[in-house]
């Protein structure tokens, strides 16, 4: 019997064009512009338009580099710290060398090619495992920025001409990134997809051994897209370096993982063989979108992660499910095709092709089901929000519009902050302020920048920071003020020219100076104590410090401050550096937390210590520490009311956004605080109270 032969046709334009179906990801980014664009404020317009390609730089930036990389079936973990290495070397060249500041970028970028041969070097010459190489060169880089900076450096004022770079506009609409953007793009493309380069990392995804019996120099192409990625990734560092400002080890943190979601939700395969760049870019504006409508809607940001953490699983297992199906379809079935240059290989079977567009097609399901949820429950919540203005409002006369005062703490899950929060509901429901609470879930500068330029977009009336790096967030909050709204800072405050008003808990030097006399109380005027802090780059921790200090050369000279720990405001690392601190300087008697969760967590290593005598006091809520205080291990807290914080930082956005409060105003009428000092442009909730055995039981927050 004579096997009949099949002549196939060619392709239609829109399976050459999704290959991978990534017209699901197209109906995505259709669904989310749709739904945005009715619930979010000033989301369909130009100016966030180009926001959005601002955000999406530096992760698309790693992302482009990281598609050749998994096409491959490589990996690679450490683009993330090469960016935290290449940016403060970048500023240590620029400051410390005294280069030129376009000389060190340069530089910079030679430093990726560096990083990146070697991970070229470990996985194509000595054939090691990416995912162990990458692994190591994470931890690698990351250590060496730290090592660089001691954890505590930030590099910042750098010239104008470079900031523009990340800041400026071209012809006031263009953010200049975005032509490193489309050249990388540009580039990544036709070496994906239109060179016989690009075609051999198909190759070599599909089959490595195959691919090196077809001729390929594996070794060789394999080593290219890891240089290739090293230099992506100090790229990205200069562009971020000039987005904020500043230069600080702990950049790119995270950022390898956005970058692989973005390239395995474009429809790129994690075992290799498999994606397009086009699929890439929209797996990343997918991300960028969901993030930046959910900002713009005052939507929970923390369910783009659970959205996006979604979606990557279901595509992984159904990449995995489909590659199984595709390799037994590719043994047992398939008819052989021959015959003109219109011969192609075998088809996958017509039921793959039809599971895989439903999975495609129910993933985009999700994600619109999961956003229009989310905007009926927006509906609601403005609908009960305007029918309680309007109930409130006289019949015959229209609602005043309402003030938008979006605040931020420094960590949204501290304690501390969420006691601010309290207070701050309480003002806006008396003042009937519509008030955003929004922020990063740990101290993170970078991801504060990225809340206040969305509230830009979005048009608030007042933003009120509570500031985690001055250095970092003022360029920001003075675009903020460019654009008509008007800047609080609370609890820590950023530079001067970069806010109207700071609302002061208590003075820096009130604050060092009480903590300083309640620990020379404690331990008779002399002897030694350590500090636990909660950031080395706080910059209002640091300003305490420097007051603790000059009260010790001022008045207590026999007090010795022999060590100052970061905790990074978490309780564990808290316990662990004060357990460090009583092993290499036994002689300490007191331990001084300025954070909340560092005296709770300081206390415990004490009181699991043999050092019975050493005591405890500083900074925090009374309700973490009431415990330890009952127990004897912590002395005294000195703190203010952070209810009463939150409250007039919500009272003074008010007065600020109605034009009522000026410079040297006096006073600020705040509810129940009653009459609340205006020190030129400082509001002064008042001096700082220590907590102690006798009176911590009348305080619940």
């Amino acid at each position: 019997m004579t096997p009949s032969l099949t002549f196939a046709t060619e392709e239609p334009l829109w399976r050459r064009l999704f290959p991978n179906h990534e017209w699901a990801l197209v109906a995505m980014l259709f669904v989310e512009t749709v739904i945005f664009a009715f619930i979010g404020d000033n989301f369909f317009t130009g100016a966030n338009g180009f926001e959005i390609i601002r955000l999406s730089v530096e992760v698309g930036l790693l992302a482009m580099a990281l598609t050749p990389v998994i096409i491959t079936g490589g990996i690679d973990l450490s683009v993330g710290s090469m960016m935290g290495l290449s940016a403060v070397v970048c500023g240590w060249l620029w400051r410390d060398a005294g280069l030129p500041i376009w000389a060190s970028a340069a530089l910079t970028l030679a430093l990726g090619l560096f990083g990146g041969g070697l991970n070229a070097l470990l996985i194509a010459r000595f054939n090691l495992p990416p995912l162990i190489v990458t692994l190591g060169t994470f931890s690698l880089f990351r250590g060496l920025a730290e090592g660089i900076t001691g954890g505590v450096d930030n590099y910042t004022g750098f010239p104008q001409q470079f900031l523009f770079l990340g800041q400026g506009y071209l012809y006031g609409i263009l953010p200049p990134q975005t032509l490193a953007l489309i050249a990388v793009a540009v580039f990544y493309y036709l070496l994906l997809h239109r060179t016989v380069i690009g075609r051999s990392l198909y190759a070599i995804g599909f089959s490595a051994e195959g691919a090196r019996y077809a001729g390929v120099p594996v070794a060789r192409r394999a080593g290219l897209v890891y240089l290739l990625s090293g230099f992506a990734a100090s790229l990205a560092a200069v562009i971020y370096v000039a987005h904020l400002g500043q230069a600080k080890s702990d950049a790119g943190t995270g950022y390898e993982l956005m970058a692989i979601t973005a390239v395995v939700l474009g429809g790129t395969s994690i075992f290799g063989g498999r994606g397009t760049l086009w699929g890439t870019a929209l797996g990343l504006f997918a991300i960028v979108i969901l993030q930046n409508g959910l900002r713009l809607a005052d939507l929970p940001a923390e369910l783009s992660g659970i959205l996006t953490g979604a979606l990557l699983v279901i595509t992984i297992c159904v990449d995995r499910f489909l590659g199984a199906h595709a390799s037994r379809a590719a043994v047992t079935g398939g008819t052989a095709i021959l015959g003109s240059k219109q011969a192609r290989a075998p088809a996958l079977p017509e039921e793959i092709k039809v599971k895989n567009s439903q999975v495609a097609i129910f993933s985009a399901v999700i994600l619109a089901a999961a956003l229009i949820v989310a905007g009926s429950n927006w509906l609601l919540v403005r609908s009960i929000r305007e029918g309680s203005n309007n109930s409130a409002a006289a019949p015959s006369s229209a609602p005043a519009k309402r003030l938008t005062v979006a605040m931020m703490p420094k960590a949204k899950g501290d304690p501390y902050f969420v006691s601010c929060r309290k207070g701050a509901e309480e003002a806006a429901r008396e003042l009937g302020v519509d008030l955003i609470w929004d922020g990063p879930t740990d101290l993170d500068p970078a991801k504060q920048n990225e809340v206040v330029e969305g509230w830009i977009t979005r048009g608030v009336d007042v933003i009120a920071v509570s500031v985690e790096n001055k250095e970092g967030i003022s360029t920001v909050l003075k675009k903020a003020r460019e654009r008509g709204i008007r800047v609080l800072t609370w609890d820590a405050d950023a530079q001067a020219d970069a806010r109207d008003f700071f609302i002061n808990q208590a003075t820096p030097q009130g604050i060092g100076y009480t903590l300083t006399d309640e620990a020379a109380r404690i331990l008779g005027g002399k002897g030694e104590f350590a500090i636990i802090t909660a950031s080395l780059s706080a910059a209002n921790q640091n300003e305490w410090i420097k007051h603790i200090k000059a009260r010790l050369a001022e008045k207590y000279p026999d007090l010795k401050l022999v060590a100052i720990q970061p905790s990074d405001g978490d309780r564990g690392r808290a316990f662990t550096e004060t357990q460090t601190v009583l092993k290499v300087h036994p002689n300490v008697k007191l331990i001084m937390g300025i954070a909340a969760p560092a005296v709770p967590g300081a206390a415990e290593a004490v009181k699991q210590s043999e050092h019975k005598d050493v005591k405890v006091i500083g900074l925090s809520l009374p309700n973490l520490c009431k415990p330890y205080v009952h127990d004897g291990v912590i002395e005294s807290v000195v703190l203010w009311n952070t209810l009463d914080l939150g409250y007039l930082a919500v009272y003074a956005a008010n007065e600020l956004g109605a034009g009522k409060l000026k410079r040297g105003a006096g006073d600020l009428k705040a509810g129940r605080l009653g009459a609340i000092q205006v020190r030129e442009a400082d509001v002064l909730l008042g001096a700082p109270f220590i907590f102690n055995k006798a009176n911590i039981d009348r305080f619940d927050f």
